[in-house]
């Protein structure tokens, strides 16, 4: 039977084979605060295009209602999965310190610059659960990283869309574009998945200590290493060099760079 974010069957989940599962339990929570917590980045961007109503009706009813959908069906699969897990706690706090970073002044200086740092976004989660997709091994969550996948391209296409838009108004060249990709990308090391899994890992080990982190980061390095063996850097790196619209020679040329740059967008968002 065929289903879709609206009608996820956990009755159906295997709990046997992925409650064991350290690196699913970690990338799903952590993924489910990340995709909840989108409704303010939402309002900052919708502040950010206060004029132009399009834009802003696309954000409010589509970008913002997936996003957080995204984030209610991997948080009932966490649930579901393991309930020892104080979900609520680690979210609470990890809200606390994402509403702190996500303001006005992380958006890039133009529209321009900014649709193009979130293709950059849109990368990184579509690559992210298609790579999910792949390391599940149960079919529910194989399944939802799936349809999430879909519905990360079809932003990522909403938001080149409107960076084309706002390229033709304001001409912005590929210097200052790269520069906006480059700097998205590298951010990616410091993103927002960090600070969710941080405080997935504090509640899940119940660590009072904030200032050593060594451990925890030891884990997201194994982490890392297990998730390359999945991820779509083809994929990634086809679509971090669409906005930059280079002629073929020049492409092969900028190609390896962003190759390497690619490898450490593991989930964007994510």
């Amino acid at each position: 039977m065929q289903w879709d974010l609206n009608q996820v069957p956990y009755h159906d989940i295997d709990i046997q084979a992925v409650h064991s599962r350290e690196d699913l339990f970690y990338l799903v929570a952590g993924a489910s605060f990340i995709e909840i917590a989108a409704d303010l980045y939402t309002d900052n961007l919708i502040q950010y295009f206060n004029d132009q109503p399009e834009i802003m009706a696309w954000l409010e009813e589509h970008w913002k209602f997936e996003e957080t959908r995204h984030g209610y069906v991997l948080r009932d699969y966490s649930k579901h999965v393991w309930p020892d897990f104080d979900w609520d706690r680690a979210y609470q706090a990890f809200f606390n310190d994402y509403s702190l970073q996500c303001t006005q002044d992380a958006l890039e200086p133009t529209r321009c610059l900014e649709m193009a740092a979130r293709c950059v976004v849109e990368t990184g989660t579509a690559t992210f659960y298609q790579a999910l997709s792949e390391l599940a091994n149960e079919p529910v969550l194989a399944r939802m990283a799936g349809l999430i996948r879909a519905d990360e391209i079809n932003h990522y296409k909403h938001f080149y869309q409107y960076f084309r838009l706002y390229r033709e108004m304001d001409p912005t060249g590929r210097i200052k574009v790269f520069r906006a990709i480059g700097r998205r990308v590298l951010e990616a090391r410091n993103s927002d998945a960090e600070t969710a899994l941080w405080h997935v890992y504090r509640v899940h080990r119940n660590i009072t200590n904030d200032s050593d982190k060594s451990e925890f980061r030891e884990m997201c390095a194994r982490f890392r290493q297990q998730f390359r063996q999945y991820y779509p850097l083809g994929m990634a790196t086809k679509m971090l060099l669409r906005p930059l619209d280079l002629p073929k020679a020049v492409t092969r040329v900028v190609e390896g760079p962003l190759v390497k740059m690619a490898e450490r967008v593991m989930g964007g968002k994510q």
